[in-house]
């Protein structure tokens, strides 16, 4: 018997050996790491991969409404979807009314290492759903208030609780003025699936 065949078939056994356990423990630790993403981190990425088709991102929201929309910033538990090409406006949506988000097989992976991410504004990423729409407040902006059971209001946001907002009606395009407006409600953040912002994004209802 050569005794140094026998010493490199030992050699190779032991090679196979903690190659199939190193790749064990690899395959377990991105399990683990997969467990720990949250749809916040996976959102970041997208904002981060902007040379992504923005036609190709969906934002699927309750209420079976689709807005065909880019993500273009991201808050602490709403994101910004703005139109593209010759489109205006934007739409901000509560990450709570998300149904899901559909984009090309590369996307999908990538957002899946959001370490790959860049940082991002640490500031921006803080504020809050009601953040952001006191911002509209402040701006006095003409808004279309989508809820999550298919009803559109159209006015301008006259305040903002901490879990509400306050809804003068008149029509679309118009200036908020007393002799405009047709009527007004409180609106429950959790009723909202998105804000159209002067203009809107390419939306299609299930």
């Amino acid at each position: 018997m050569r005794w140094d065949r026998f010493f490199e078939d030992i050699e190779d056994q032991l090679a196979s050996e903690w190659e199939a356990e190193r790749a064990a423990l690899e395959t377990e630790a991105e399990r683990l790491r997969l467990a720990r993403i949250t749809l916040h981190e996976r959102l970041a990425a997208l904002v981060a991969a902007g040379d992504a088709d923005p036609a190709a991102v969906g934002l699927e929201l309750q209420g079976g409404t689709t807005l065909s929309a880019p993500v273009a910033g991201l808050g602490a538990d709403w994101l910004l979807a703005s139109p593209w090409g010759s489109r205006s406006g934007a739409a901000l949506v509560p990450l709570s009314a998300i149904a899901g988000v559909t984009v090309p097989h590369a996307a999908l992976l990538r957002s899946a290492r959001p370490e790959t991410a860049a940082a991002g504004s640490a500031v921006s990423r803080r504020a809050t759903f009601g953040f952001a729409v006191r911002d509209l407040v402040r701006r006095r902006a003409g808004v279309t208030v989508h809820e999550v059971d298919g009803r559109s209001l159209t006015g301008t946001i006259d305040r903002a609780g901490a879990d509400h907002l306050d809804l003068a009606m008149h029509e679309r395009g118009a200036i908020r003025r007393a002799a405009e407006v047709t009527g007004y409600r409180i609106v429950p953040f959790a009723a909202v699936a998105w804000i159209g912002i002067d203009g809107h994004a390419e939306a299609t209802r299930a």
